[in-house]
């Protein structure tokens, strides 16, 4: 993990009259029930933790781990510290749905000078490395002696399921450029050498790593998870991606029966326009080098909150959908105070949990789709169904609230922007659009910007979409410091973290240039997971 180099991304503008809507003086009829069994946690006066996303205890959150499953639980490790971007260690979380997670604190502690940074863990169910069989083994990078030029790879080992370790004392994965680099140029450009995922590559019966660089991804193969041999590098033609971060490498069984691997990384696309989060290639892996059917990566998310993120095989179908996790910040202003902070001493938290299947496109590719996982469902404490709304102009929902969903389809014919606002405060100054405008889907959260926590320029975040496109379905998930955006069957998802006040529970539909249409609206509210 690092921060990147600050460079200005060209905003699209659109316009929207939702943070100008007044209540309309016929309120719709609202139908609501109970769906949940689980009611919402008492919070402290003045709380802003987010009630259906998983966060620290206390202190600064930053890259999830790959979670393995033992015990019959998925163990997920995090990068944590006691202070905003500090050096710290793994913690450690269970979870069995995805959902709700329960902490056991530090599993890979800080020790001076010795910071343990983001790796992967897996299951030795064959004994290949020699702690047992089933031992949870994790490569982690460290800097060796403190000294930053040499990152490299640590192995640990854990015997009771994932809940504690004991390391190996030397690398097992050096880095060689580090070790020889002399100048300053040779050592900025020999440090990248961080992030190891491991997977199995069952075909030919052996481990394959993949490790970040700052311009390309190095893969290396091992029988035992100990002795590690470098392979080849991946390269990319557009180096203006950024470097190499939290890189994911894994197989998976399309729709249509056909077996794929995948590369991915988290990637600072800013300085052209594209995203800060998860790309992806697919291809083929032919035991020394990756082969990606497109140069051209794909992305996973194009809001600007979902980085360092990890894919795990679903346990019911672990060759057919994989779930995933991700950090909701971003390097361009991580380091900040956020609300939290002061409101509940934590900094940062996780997406909600994804899943994901690969499917091909019209044109031959394949490409990975997202839902919410389905386990969301069993913390629905109540529903409210709005009837059909057409809006010329903007309409308030006689509705408020914090943690929620609300799926809605839109159709329209003349408008030129239409969508809705989120975390609308009752004066309409505050608010956050998602919204479709020319071929801009789009995630605007800049009016909920807050004086000390302002992320301007970083407030309008785009995907691209068909400009003759007139309708759109989207399920839109907002705790109470952030927003998750699932357009139509999850080909398109935008995440950012946004500052709400505790006062900023409205929503208003709104369509400018013409009439739309809402329907199909449901909210659904969460409670705490417990």
């Amino acid at each position: 993990m690092t921060e990147s180099s600050f460079s200005r991304r060209t905003m699209l503008k659109g316009t929207s009259v939702g943070a100008l809507a007044l209540l309309i003086g016929s309120s719709p009829t609202l139908a609501q029930s109970s769906a949940g069994l689980r009611a919402p946690a008492a919070a402290a006066s003045g709380s802003l933790r987010a009630v259906y996303h998983m966060t620290p205890p206390s202190g600064w959150l930053c890259d999830p781990q790959r979670p393995v499953r033992t015990g019959g639980a998925y163990q997920l490790y995090y990068l944590h510290s006691g202070q905003n971007n500090g050096p710290g260690g793994w913690d450690h979380a269970t979870t069995s749905d995805g959902v709700a997670f329960t902490h056991h604190g530090t599993v890979m502690p800080l020790q001076p000078d010795f910071p343990v940074w983001s790796g992967s863990a897996v299951v030795d169910t064959a004994n290949t490395a020699g702690f047992g069989a089933g031992a949870v083994i994790a490569l982690a990078t460290q800097p060796t002696d403190g000294i930053r030029k040499y990152q490299e790879q640590y192995l640990y080992w854990s015997t009771d399921g994932g809940y504690t370790f004991t390391a190996l004392p030397d690398p097992v994965i050096l880095n060689t450029d580090g070790r020889t680099a002399t100048t300053p140029a040779e050592i900025e450009n020999a440090e990248w050498f961080r992030d190891p995922k491991i997977h199995w590559d069952a075909l030919r019966g052996e481990w394959v790593c993949v490790i970040g660089r700052a311009r390309y991804a190095s893969f290396y193969t091992s029988t035992n998870l100990r002795d590690w041999q470098w392979t080849s590098n991946f390269d990319y033609p557009n180096h203006a991606l950024g470097g190499i971060e939290c890189p994911d490498l894994f197989e998976m069984t399309a729709g249509d029966g056909t077996r794929h691997w995948i590369l991915a990384a988290s990637m600072d696309a800013y300085g052209v326009g594209l995203p800060m989060t998860y790309a992806y290639w697919t291809g083929t892996w032919n035991g020394t080098h990756f082969i990606a059917g497109n140069l051209v990566p794909q992305w996973l998310d194009w809001g600007w909150d979902w980085y360092a993120a990890v894919t795990w095989p679903k346990a019911e179908a672990p060759e057919t959908r994989r779930l995933a996790i991700a950090w909701m910040n971003n390097w361009k202003y991580a380091a900040r105070d956020v609300p939290t902070d002061a409101s509940d001493g934590y900094n940062g938290q996780n997406s909600i949990t994804r899943e994901l299947r690969l499917e091909r496109q019209e044109g031959g590719w394949y490409s990975l789709l997202s839902e919410p996982v389905g386990a969301l469902g069993g913390y629905v404490t109540a529903t409210t169904t709005i009837p059909t709304q057409v809006v010329n102009g903007s309409v308030v929902l006689p509705w408020s609230g914090r943690a929620y969903e609300i799926e809605l389809d839109i159709s329209w014919t003349d408008a030129a922007n239409v969508g809705l606002s989120v975390g609308r405060s009752a004066d309409g100054a505050r608010h956050t659009n998602i919204g479709k405008y020319g071929s801009d889907l789009y995630v605007d959260r800049g009016p909920s910007d807050q004086a000390g926590f302002a992320l301007s320029p970083f407030t309008r975040a785009a995907a691209p979409i068909d400009a003759g496109v007139r309708s759109v379905h989207l399920r839109v998930f907002v705790d109470t410091q952030s927003v998750e955006v699932f357009v139509n069957a999850g080909h398109t998802v935008l995440s950012q973290q946004v500052h709400f006040l505790p006062g900023d529970t409205g929503i208003s539909l709104y369509s400018d240039g013409g009439a739309a249409t809402f329907s199909g609206i449901r909210i659904r509210e969460f409670g705490t997971p417990i």
